[in-house]
């Protein structure tokens, strides 16, 4: 079985974002083992999300614009609610969208 995935140009902002990664992270660190790569990644998201401007954005960081002003928690930060998750509850505050 053979998948097709759409051609660069029809997913812009993904391929971007991938090329960015690659290049910038993944070529240029060697990691002891998987743990590193995830602190690594860790390290390199939150730099991405919250220091780097992006100029799609016109200049902001994402966890800038996800602040904005309605005084919700920006991007990689979770709310100040707890929220359980269970089989029938699923991670939202309510009931699952998908079985």
């Amino acid at each position: 079985m053979t998948i097709l995935s759409p051609p660069p140009y029809q997913n812009g902002f993904v391929e971007s974002f991938n090329a960015r990664l690659r290049d910038e992270f993944l070529n240029e660190t060697i990691f002891t083992s998987l743990a590193h790569a995830r602190q690594e990644l860790e390290a390199w998201r939150h730099d991405y999300n919250h220091f780097r401007p992006h100029s799609s954005l016109g200049n902001r960081t994402p966890a800038e614009i996800g602040a904005g002003s309605n005084g919700k928690p920006y991007w990689g930060h979770a709310p100040n609610t707890v929220v359980a998750i269970t089989p029938s509850e699923g991670h939202q505050n309510g009931p699952r969208l998908y079985s």
